[in-house]
């Protein structure tokens, strides 16, 4: 019984940070999508709650996905011989790395630009790029987290045996 236990976990734990990774995302995208552009003030204080979801529930779900997804990886021997195991890992690293990058990065730095412009010293074409750049990163890393999910339920076969 102990032996399943650890994987099951696991799988729990992975799950449970997927559905966080994905819901922040989605949470975020419909913020930036939707933050009123006046009074600046408004549009800051939703530029704070992207980055603090950001921050406080979109990294450390993906966290918790790429390290219960790397255990996983080492607890299941099946898993080592599995293609698409290793496709969702190395989808999981670039994942954080984005995340890190282009939404994290960007969302904190909308957010210091934006409560400058409602101090009354708007840079428009830098909180431009930067919004740009973590809406573009939120699609790229909501379409990389539903291949995830897809690899983890279909589990293709890439280079499968040939029979002779």
């Amino acid at each position: 019984m102990p032996n399943r236990l650890l994987p099951r976990s696991l799988k729990i734990l992975h799950t449970l940070g997927a559905v966080g990774t994905l819901g922040a995302l989605a949470a975020c995208l419909v913020l930036v999508m939707t933050a009123p552009r006046e009074p600046l003030t408004a549009y800051a204080a939703v530029r704070v709650g992207i980055a603090t979801i950001a921050r406080f529930l979109l990294v450390p779900s993906l966290m918790l996905v790429l390290l219960s997804g790397l255990l996983s990886l080492a607890a299941n021997t099946a898993y080592l011989d599995a293609g698409w195991a290793w496709v969702k890992a190395l989808l999981g690293v670039t994942m954080f790395e984005g995340t890190l990058l282009s939404v994290a990065g960007s969302a904190r730095r909308a957010a210091e630009l934006a409560a400058l412009a409602a101090s009354g010293s708007p840079d428009p074409v830098a909180l431009a790029e930067a919004v740009r750049t973590e809406r573009g990163g939120l699609w790229l890393m909501i379409a990389l987290s539903v291949a995830n999910i897809v690899l983890g339920i279909w589990r293709p076969r890439f280079g499968g045996r040939r029979s002779t």
